[in-house]
């Protein structure tokens, strides 16, 4: 049986990372609506930013996992 192939965030932080990106993202509209300034955007920017690391460890957990012996060799 194949195991499955992990990326850099345990389950525990991945779970944490989406929460965190659903809070940012839905923080955003309310913000906006109620905010007379543009603070609003540090949601946005917040949200992106972690939906950024979730896209990345998607990445690393469907990489081959000949392709990431052979990146390991090239870092050492």
């Amino acid at each position: 049986m194949q195991q499955r192939a992990t990326g850099f965030l345990t389950p525990r932080q991945r779970r944490l990372a989406w929460l965190g990106f659903v809070l940012a993202a839905v923080h955003a509209p309310v913000s906006a609506s109620l905010a007379t300034d543009a603070s609003w955007f540090f949601a946005v920017v917040v949200a992106m930013l972690v939906a950024t690391v979730i896209i990345a460890d998607d990445t690393e957990r469907r990489r081959p996992e000949s392709a990431r012996v052979r990146a390991d060799d090239l870092q050492d």
